[in-house]
């Protein structure tokens, strides 16, 4: 079962900075990296559900949210998975 499990809210600061047509790309790749800083993961077993992804891309490409809040479960053979939090 899972070992760990947190909701987070991270903000997306450098994705602003990047090229328009490259936003929402850099901040899907924000979102793994920041979750593999906290759970204490390698960024390659950040496993994002894809309701995340369409958060991440629903107002296109050149306008991704500022931060979005996720829930992420980091199980015992050191996979973590990304969702968006039930509320």
């Amino acid at each position: 079962m899972a070992d760990e499990e947190q909701i987070m809210s991270i903000p997306l600061q450098v994705t602003k900075a990047a090229p328009r047509s490259k936003k929402a790309e850099k901040a899907v790749a924000e979102v793994q990296e920041y979750v593999a800083k906290h759970m204490k993961a390698k960024p390659e077993d950040v496993w994002m559900d894809q309701k995340v992804n369409e958060a991440l891309w629903s107002r296109g490409m050149q306008k991704p949210p500022s931060r979005i809040r996720v829930k992420a479960v980091k199980f015992e053979d050191g996979l973590v998975e990304v969702s968006l939090p039930e509320e």
